[in-house]
């Protein structure tokens, strides 16, 4: 196994070197992972392991820029992009990268997705992140993906499939972001409204579509965001149902 779940965050400093993190590589996730749990018939969800995802995932990205579109990164390096998932994902342990790997098409990387913001107090997290490559992009990819997590995170730990039996699941979509929102409502996701100003962006990225007020302190752009969320009581009504048609999607 290439990665273990007990890390401690260097009190001395981390050089770009050390990105690729040490072997078996420590994910310092606040929940067990369960990898049978996190498979379906056509993917395969892995912790993302930078010395062995890192270079296909920045090769494959760079080939695809509008991937980043919405989201709060646009590294302009694969050592910028390391050193995000060092210092925001790596570093906290209520944040999580998998590596989508496609048992499909012989086992090739279709994309990532994390789980975010992640609360085990009130059992609760976020899948966000969502890359997909532009070639596994209207394929069963993401429905597999995202519904292998909602499966992982919502399950009850005694199921024949164990999970985290977490209570809530959301997703976060700028408001523009349509195909996002479209993609997690077809999920099961439910709307609960639209956050307003909720986010700054970083310099040059799409906003809201209004300028801050004369004499903001920050001059980038706001993000307005669409929240949905995925519930335990969805689930047992219905939801189990839905999720698992969607992964058994043939198409």
């Amino acid at each position: 196994m290439p990665y273990v779940n007990s890390y401690k965050v260097p009190e001395a400093p981390v050089f770009p070197s050390m990105y690729y993190g040490p072997d078996p590589y420590d994910v310092n996730f606040s929940f067990p992972i369960d990898e049978p749990s996190l498979e379906s018939d056509r993917i395969k969800l892995t912790p993302f392991i930078p010395a062995l995802h890192a270079q296909e995932y920045w090769d494959q990205s760079t080939q695809a820029p509008e991937i980043y579109r919405f989201l709060l990164i646009r590294p302009k390096t694969i050592d910028e992009y390391l050193a995000f998932l060092e210092t925001r994902v790596r570093r906290n342990p209520n944040f999580i990268f998998f590596a989508i790997i496609d048992k499909g098409r012989g086992g090739t990387l279709a994309g990532s997705i994390g789980l975010i913001n992640t609360e085990p107090v009130n059992r609760s997290t976020e899948i966000g992140f969502v890359t997909i490559f532009p070639a596994y992009q209207r394929t069963y990819v993401t429905s597999n993906a995202v519904g292998i997590l909602l499966r992982y995170c919502l399950e009850l730990p005694t199921a024949p499939r164990p999970g985290l039996g977490l209570r809530r699941v959301q997703w976060v979509t700028h408001s523009f972001n349509q195909p996002s929102y479209n993609a997690a409502v077809r999920m099961g996701f439910r709307y609960e409204g639209t956050l307003r100003w909720h986010w700054i962006l970083l310099e040059g990225q799409e906003g809201n579509g209004s300028s801050p007020r004369e004499g903001d302190p920050s001059k980038n752009p706001a993000r307005d965001n669409k929240l949905l969320s995925f519930c335990a009581d969805d689930w047992e009504n219905g939801g189990r149902e839905h999720v698992e048609r969607a992964i058994n999607r043939q198409t």
